[in-house]
């Protein structure tokens, strides 16, 4: 089980807390779904998994569980995630963490966008290329040619070529977003945005004020914690 899913979202229940693991902890926790003996691939997805998390260790979560193709993560995105950055990432407050959970059945390019994010994951480019995905989401979403945009629009980011490319080829990221949407699904999410912070599931696109007030609760519950 990779890093960040051992430490989230295999919650037995939602009113569980959060495991914070130390730094040591977090690197000896890569066990992504690979054969043990392919050590390479397995540093890969390592890399990916911790890519998509930022924020001091020592800030409580906050789990964005999301669809690069859906118009409410967009506006949350635009509208949210940037007021949680500056008031409470930047000071050390929050760890904020990324979970994929594509719904095929309504975003038929949500996959791939996935895919293109999390390879980029692996050299530690997730959330430039995450805001692109968001940003140009209304040129891509009906595109039936989107892996062409996809690559026109990451040759606009700083990446190695090769090796994204190399990744996007194995398609090796899958089976990290498969065990994203598997464990989301387990505790009880179904819809896109949906978010857990400090152990407590919020759901939907909410106004910044509601997401304070979330956060502000599990940084005094995490305060008070024995």
């Amino acid at each position: 089980m990779m890093i960040l899913l051992r430490t989230i979202l295999v919650l037995a229940s939602l009113g569980a807390l959060l495991a914070r693991p130390s730094a040591a902890q977090a690197a000896r926790a890569i066990a992504p779904q690979t054969p043990a003996t392919d050590s390479t691939k397995a540093a890969r997805l390592g890399r990916a998994d911790r890519g998509r998390i930022r924020g001091r260790t020592e800030g409580i979560w906050v789990v964005v569980i999301s669809d690069f193709q859906c118009p409410f993560c967009k506006k949350w995105h635009e509208e949210t995630e940037a007021l949680i950055e500056r008031d409470y990432v930047r000071t050390g407050k929050v760890q904020i963490a990324y979970i994929n959970l594509p719904i095929a059945s309504l975003h038929a390019n949500a996959m791939p966008a996935h895919e293109v994010a999390m390879c980029a994951a692996e050299q530690d480019r997730f959330w430039p290329v995450s805001d692109a995905l968001f940003r140009t989401q209304g040129e891509w979403k009906d595109r039936r040619d989107v892996p062409a945009f996809f690559d026109s629009l990451t040759r606009t980011l700083t990446l190695d070529r090769p090796r994204y490319e190399r990744c996007l080829r194995s398609g090796e990221m899958r089976s990290m977003i498969a065990a994203d949407m598997e464990r989301a699904t387990r505790i009880g999410v179904g819809s896109t945005p949906s978010f857990i912070i400090g152990g407590r599931l919020l759901i939907g696109a909410q106004p910044y004020e509601a997401f304070k007030r979330a956060i502000d609760a599990a940084i005094v519950a995490a305060a008070s914690a024995p």
